[in-house]
């Protein structure tokens, strides 16, 4: 019997996958010892000469890691397969999970599903939001910085661009060794953005779980909105504890992987807010699927990070949800892309250019980083 996921009869199959790594400098390093980000395009083409391009990424480990798997093993399986991003991803996934369920493997499973679902768009001549379903024509964003190594003078001067750009809700680091200085920064932040605007905070896995207690409910005076990762984000049990301990909401996901996961966090009660990150859960068909876990239960969901693909995700979802805007992170300000991208941002709010597929057009390489690109391999006579 022929197998349908190899059957060239049922649709077209993936005749070429190639990378390349874009490394670029930051503007505003997150952390002082990574001053640059990664991102691996994803070039693919299919048996009727129809072609997409997605993309992986990673701010600091992994690059060349994620890289070697896409042009290794995925590229081998992948080869001669359903040029389609929900049939495929499945696949690949049990393929790849010797190596891991999630992580390195989901990182890189997202270059290839990114670069399906734009091919997708091509074809279609329309852009992702259309292909999905767009119910609504904006979003609204929120200011982001990744700051926790800024000193107070330009905490508050980040806090002041976000006031003046229309922002009504901003995002900042909590995790100083001190917790008066945490108190002393979150509360010049508030004074800056007044009462009336959402405060959320973000500890990045900083505390164990008696701290986050004692810090978490030191800063509840703050009306913070939530608190992101507190903890490490493996610690099932401890999310549960602290959030039957505290009064402010917990935000986690952006570190979690699979459907399983998420689901796991669901079941355990140990979030008030699930954060996939659409790269790192493996790219936008495991993003829908967790998406729709999310909206069936108590929770909410807010997407983390990659503006330019989380907003586009953000018009499609059932739920209303705000994405995350990281000053000067975008890729268009990193020159990643020509242009200015798919999204169009009038202050705090985000409308959808209506270009195919994902909008993205990357550059072929930047002027700090030398082409790093391996030869594609192209599968003849599919």
């Amino acid at each position: 019997m022929t197998d349908p996921a190899t059957d060239p009869a049922t649709g077209p199959v993936i005749v070429r996958l190639s990378t390349r790594l874009l490394t670029a400098p930051m503007p505003r390093p997150w952390v002082p010892s990574a001053p640059q980000l990664h991102v691996i395009v994803v070039d693919v083409e299919d048996s009727d000469g129809a072609t997409g391009t997605g993309f992986s990424w990673t701010p600091t480990i992994g690059a060349s890691t994620v890289r070697a798997l896409l042009d290794d093993d995925i590229r081998s399986f992948a080869l001669g397969r359903p040029a389609d991003a929900r049939t495929l991803w499945p696949l690949l996934w049990a393929h790849l999970h010797e190596a891991g369920g999630g992580g390195i493997t989901t990182i890189a499973l997202a270059g290839l599903d990114t670069a399906l679902w734009d091919l997708a768009g091509q074809r279609a001549g329309l852009s992702l939001s259309r292909l999905l379903g767009r119910r609504r024509d904006s979003v609204a964003a929120y200011g982001s910085g990744v700051n926790l190594h800024y000193p107070i003078d330009e905490l508050v001067a980040q806090a002041e661009r976000w006031v003046a750009t229309g922002y009504t809700a901003v995002k900042i680091k909590v995790g100083k060794p001190d917790a008066r200085e945490d108190a002393d920064r979150v509360a010049a932040v508030r004074a800056v953005i007044g009462p009336d605007r959402l405060l959320m905070l973000d500890a990045n896995q900083r505390w164990d779980l008696p701290t986050a207690i004692t810090r978490i409910r030191a800063l509840t005076g703050f009306d913070p909105h939530w608190i992101e990762e507190p903890l490490r984000s493996d610690d099932t049990a401890g999310y549960r504890a602290l959030r039957a301990a505290v009064d402010v909401p917990i935000a986690l996901g952006e570190n979690v992987h699979t459907i399983h996961r998420f689901r796991d966090l669901l079941d355990a009660g140990a979030a008030d807010i699930l954060q996939p990150n659409v790269v790192r859960v493996g790219g936008i068909t495991p993003f829908l699927e967790i998406a729709e876990l999310i909206e069936a239960s108590d929770a909410r969901l807010a997407p983390h990070l990659l503006m330019e693909l989380s907003g586009q995700l953000a018009l499609t979802l059932a739920a209303e949800t705000a994405v995350e805007d990281v000053e000067d992170a975008d890729f268009a300000s990193l020159g990643l892309i020509t242009g200015s991208g798919p999204l169009e941002q009038a202050g705090a709010v985000l409308r959808m250019r209506d270009t195919p597929g994902l909008g993205l057009d990357f550059v072929q390489s930047l002027p700090s980083t030398t082409d790093l690109s391996r030869p594609s391999i192209r599968l003849e006579n599919a």
